[in-house]
């Protein structure tokens, strides 16, 4: 494969990881305005408002959970390429359906849909670029797929944000189906999402299937060692405190500080703007001043110390503020983590990648359960115990650099028995 074809394949691969995550980001400023509209029109008790963004935000993951390691399966005896095709199928449905929902079952059909199918699209995808990349490259690579994930994130919430709140009146209704200005930012997801599966069907390769049989077991025993393990611990700590918050952020902003979709909007492209920008940068430049395990754990430290700090805080600016420093905390661990897994098994990376994604499809689904939970008390208790987490959880990067040097006497050994 020539230089020119590998950096298609990679745009083409990140472009569909972007249009995804667009989708995931248009949705984040509007499911709480959105579900208590449909909730009021439902005539559902004002009280369970919060419980059902919580359970909405949640059963994406879950479905996603529940699907995730099937796709990376199929993924590895298929090829990458049908399995992202399939994501992107399911990814147009959802955003369709959740733009004409007339009520919050049909919203909640969406999102089942909407995880099912696009848990095919993020881990297949990293597992894709794993296949085309030399290990070398394999940090730098996966940073550029956070970028493509933040990027989507970006400007997903001001998409959706902005064009919620369009002056467009207008409400036409077609069986069960209903659209109005609310419908606009999922149409356009769905749209853009054809126009990806179109580009995807025409020009990117299938990777090679490669025939494993024989090794399975061993390579499976291995890749569940203690050391994958703490690496699985560490994503879904990262995962659950960043659906916590992306969730208690929204409903923070509508009740508590009445931020409009825009103000809310703006604060999770804030979040995703810094972590684009950072993670290439950690990921490539980190090492000459950071190990990974110090990066991870200086990480950890600034998202919970500015977890626990936000309910503090006051003002528009100093709450965007320190939201990108949660963000920027954020970037350094996650493209750290992602290339720590991919880099266990060459051959079975599409699996553990698959195992990797399931673990922070856990965090996805209890960090908005618990959350809207948690806000009954009061919005202190989510952001603090979030932000004690996280810093609890950097006593998991002590092992984790113990069970790295037993990994590498063991790759030695195995180097001189063969030799």
């Amino acid at each position: 494969m020539n230089r020119k074809d590998k950096l298609n394949r990679i745009f083409l691969v990140l472009l569909s990881l972007f249009v995804v995550m667009l989708g995931y980001g248009i949705l984040l400023p509007t499911l709480p305005y959105y579900t208590e509209r449909l909730a009021l029109k439902d005539n559902l008790d004002t009280d369970l408002i919060n419980f059902h963004i919580g359970m909405l935000t949640s059963i994406y993951p879950l479905f996603q959970l529940l699907f995730v390691i099937v796709w990376g399966k199929l993924s590895d005896k298929y090829g990458r390429k049908p399995i992202i095709l399939l994501g992107l199928v399911g990814f147009v449905v959802m955003n369709l359906l959740t733009g004409l929902a007339t009520s919050l079952s049909m919203l909640y059909m969406a999102r089942i849909i909407g995880g099912i199918f696009t848990s095919a699209v993020i881990p297949v995808s990293n597992a894709y670029l794993s296949d085309i990349t030399s290990e070398k490259r394999r940090t730098k690579i996966m940073a550029w797929s956070g970028v493509a994930i933040s990027s989507g994130v970006i400007f997903g919430p001001v998409l959706g944000g902005f064009l919620s709140q369009t002056n467009l009146h207008y409400t036409y209704s077609f069986g069960v189906f209903h659209l109005d200005r609310f419908s606009v930012p999922f149409i356009l997801a769905a749209l853009l999402g054809f126009v990806v599966l179109l580009i995807i069907i025409k020009w990117l390769k299938n990777t090679e299937v490669k025939s494993r049989i024989a090794s399975e077991v061993v390579k499976f025993s291995f890749s569940l060692s203690n050391y994958f393990i703490i690496l699985l611990l560490l994503s879904f700590v990262m995962q659950f405190v960043v659906t916590l918050f992306e969730t208690v952020f929204s409903i923070y902003g509508k009740d508590e500080l009445a931020f409009t979709t825009n103000q809310v909007g703006i604060g999770f492209m804030l979040c995703g703007s810094v972590m684009a920008v950072l993670q290439p940068v950690f990921a490539t430049y980190g090492e000459k001043i950071l190990t990974s395990k110090q990066q991870i754990t200086l990480g950890l430290l600034i998202s919970g110390v500015s977890l626990i700090v936000f309910p503090f805080v006051s003002g528009e600016l100093y709450i965007y503020v320190t939201i990108i420093i949660f963000a920027a905390g954020g970037a350094m661990v996650t493209p750290n983590l992602l290339s720590a897994v991919s880099l266990i098994s060459k051959e079975n990376t599409g699996r553990n990648i698959s195992i990797q994604s399931s673990t922070n499809s856990i965090g996805q689904i209890l960090g908005p359960v618990l959350g809207t939970w948690l806000i009954a008390g009061g919005f202190y208790y989510p952001f603090i115990i979030a932000g004690v987490t996280v810093l609890v959880s950097m006593g998991l990067v002590y092992f984790l650099k113990q069970q790295d040097k037993e990994v590498n006497q063991i790759l030695l050994a195995d180097q001189h028995k063969k030799g």
